[in-house]
Order: C-alpha cells, then sequence, then structure tokens
C-alpha cells in the first residue's frame, strides 16, 4: 500500500463538474483513495459513465444531475449526499462552463451563463455544504477549480477571465471567514490540461485562422513541461488540498499549470 492508497477512506466528498474532464480526473483519485463520492453535473448521463468507472473500481458513489447555478438544486443536492452517506467532509468545486469571443462582442447572455456557473454556482455550493457542516459540527476542506486565465487574463475569454478571477478572491475571503468553524477553503489554477474544454478552445481559435486545430493545441503545451496536464494530475493535488496534510494551507490558489504561470 502506497501512502496514498486509504487515505481518504470513508471520507464523503462532492464533485461538481464531475462528468468529464479535469471533474472525472479528481473523482478518479479520490475514489481510489478510499472516499465515498457524490457526482453532481447538469448532464447526469455523462455523469453516469463517471460513476461507473469509480464503481469499477470498487468506490461508492452518488450521482446527482444538478445545476449548481440553481439555489434549490444545489440544495436538493446537498441534502441528497447526506441522506445517502450520512454526513460530509469535503467539496470540489470543478463546474465550469465557458464562451469564447472578443470582449467586444461578448454577449449579456454569454456573460451570465459563465457568471452563474463559474461564480454564482461555485458561492451557492460552498455556502450550502458549509452550512451543514457548520449544524451537524463537521470538519472539512473545500477546493475550488479557478484557472491561470484568472490571473493571467487570455484573450477572447474576458468573462471566464473574470469569472475565474472571482473564484481565486472568494477562497480567500471564505477561507477567513469559516477557518473557525473547521472549514479550509483553497483553490486550484490549472492550465493546459488535456480537456474536452481546452479541444474545444482550440477548435475555436482554429475556426478563426484557418488553422489546424491539432497543431494548435500541440501549442497549447506548457513551455517547461513539455506536454499537457492530465486530469488525474490535477486530481492529485486536488486531494492533497483536501486532506490533513494540508491544514496549513489556506485561502491559497495554487497554480498547476506546468510553470506556465509565475505568480
Amino acid at each position: 500500500m502506497t501512502s496514498d492508497e486509504g487515505s481518504f477512506t470513508d471520507r464523503v466528498i462532492i464533485v461538481t463538474g464531475a462528468a468529464r474532464g479535469i471533474g472525472r480526473g479528481i473523482a478518479t483519485v479520490l475514489a481510489a483513495r478510499g472516499a465515498r463520492l457524490a457526482l453532481v453535473d447538469v448532464d447526469g448521463q455523462t455523469a453516469s459513465e463517471t460513476a461507473h468507472i469509480v464503481e469499477e473500481a470498487g468506490g461508492q458513489v452518488l450521482t446527482l444531475e444538478a445545476d449548481v447555478s440553481q439555489p434549490q438544486a444545489v440544495e436538493t443536492a446537498i441534502r441528497g449526499t447526506v441522506d445517502r452517506f450520512g454526513r460530509l467532509d469535503g467539496l470540489v468545486n470543478n463546474a465550469g462552463a465557458i464562451r469564447m469571443g472578443p470582449a467586444l462582442d461578448a454577449s449579456a447572455a454569454e456573460w451570465k451563463l459563465q457568471y452563474e456557473v463559474n461564480l454564482l454556482g461555485t458561492y451557492l455550493m460552498s455556502r450550502q455544504v458549509a452550512a451543514a457542516m457548520i449544524e451537524h459540527g463537521w470538519k472539512g476542506s473545500i477546493v475550488n477549480v479557478a484557472s491561470n486565465a484568472g490571473k493571467v487574463g487570455y484573450p477572447n475569454m474576458a468573462a471566464y477571465n473574470a469569472t475565474k478571477a472571482g473564484v481565486v478572491s472568494l477562497t480567500r475571503t471564505l477561507a477567513a471567514e469559516w477557518a473557525e468553524h473547521g472549514i479550509n477553503v483553497n483553490a486550484v489554477c490549472p492550465g493546459g490540461v488535456d480537456t474536452p474544454m481546452l479541444h474545444d478552445v482550440a477548435s475555436w481559435i482554429a475556426d478563426r485562422i484557418d488553422g489546424d486545430a491539432t497543431d494548435l493545441l500541440g501549442e497549447m503545451v506548457p513551455a517547461q513541461l513539455g506536454r499537457h496536464v492530465q486530469p488525474d494530475e490535477v486530481g492529485r493535488v486536488v486531494a492533497f488540498l483536501l486532506s490533513d496534510d494540508a491544514t496549513i494551507i489556506r485561502g491559497q490558489s495554487i497554480n498547476i499549470d506546468g510553470g506556465d504561470t509565475p505568480y
């Protein structure tokens, strides 16, 4: 047994946006370490595929189809998790949305969508989980998946950049407010992760410059690392931040982008 195996045995952790990409990578890592998982995603069918992977590995999992930007759906998901597993130990806010386009052309509807999923959804899930933990006296950790885009500010991603920067700021606030309740809050800022979202971004750019999406994707590689970050590598960092070993790390937004972002 490695030092990581079994490190989350019987801990109950909610992962949002768990249907694919980073969310699926996080879920598989946590399941391999013994966590009992509630997988929350607006795409219930694809989330069920992640659940099947977790179950095949011997994990216990609950799949909940929910839109994290809707307060009632969030409340129902949290209640369903507690009803099933009897407690809550952690939350990973990974659900996200992106709409590419120049800032001059971005519509209010596109901004609203990204704000509601990326920032409001993170807040609503965190608030509901924290409320349950405080009510029952449970200690735990929350990890928000922000992005290095929230620090860099990439072109054609104004709303996404802004909402992810908001997640970074929200993380510091919640960490400060909830420390007295035994709730630790941190964030990760991925970049260059081999996910369907990154493929979609490469395709969007390629369509507008008459380029090749595969070539562009190959250029979107962390220079120091020399390859794309893999979803399970993000999952291992998230698992560390959820663990007792990260008690002294609080309110931080940690870059996991192969060295691309120096601050």
